[in-house]
């Protein structure tokens, strides 16, 4: 089930917009592509980036891959609950499984991204 109420990139990464805030994680197909997930390295908390900069890293027992900043901002947060249990993101990908919390540069850029519909469509 794709949550309607996020946004997408082409990436897999969802956005969550809070207030003048937003969460960023990846979504539950990125999550079973990956398997078990087993580090995830955020070094990017305090720096503002691009959309599309990569701002970290999941490491899963098949692979490592980069994580992509779905709109521009400074990452003010990463999720601690990662560090002990990074399999939160296969468990509860949309909630307890969210990895950096940001403040939007431009939160108009949350309009490139894609919709739940348009999201199911990518990935069919």
């Amino acid at each position: 089930m794709i949550p309607e109420n996020l946004k997408y990139s082409n990436d897999h990464e969802w956005l969550r917009m809070d207030g003048e805030f937003a969460y960023v994680g990846i979504t539950a197909f990125a999550a079973e592509q990956l398997g078990d997930i087993v580090f995830v390295d955020v070094t990017t908390v305090d720096e503002t980036l691009e959309q599309n900069e990569v701002f970290g890293s999941i490491e899963a027992v098949k692979t490592v891959s980069d994580l992509m900043l779905p709109i521009g901002g400074e990452v003010v947060e990463f999720n601690e609950n990662l560090d002990g249990d990074p399999a939160l993101i296969n468990s509860d990908p949309y909630n307890a499984g969210w990895i950096i919390k940001i403040k939007p540069t431009n939160a108009a850029e949350a309009d490139t991204l894609l919709t739940a519909a348009q999201y199911a469509d990518l990935i069919k």
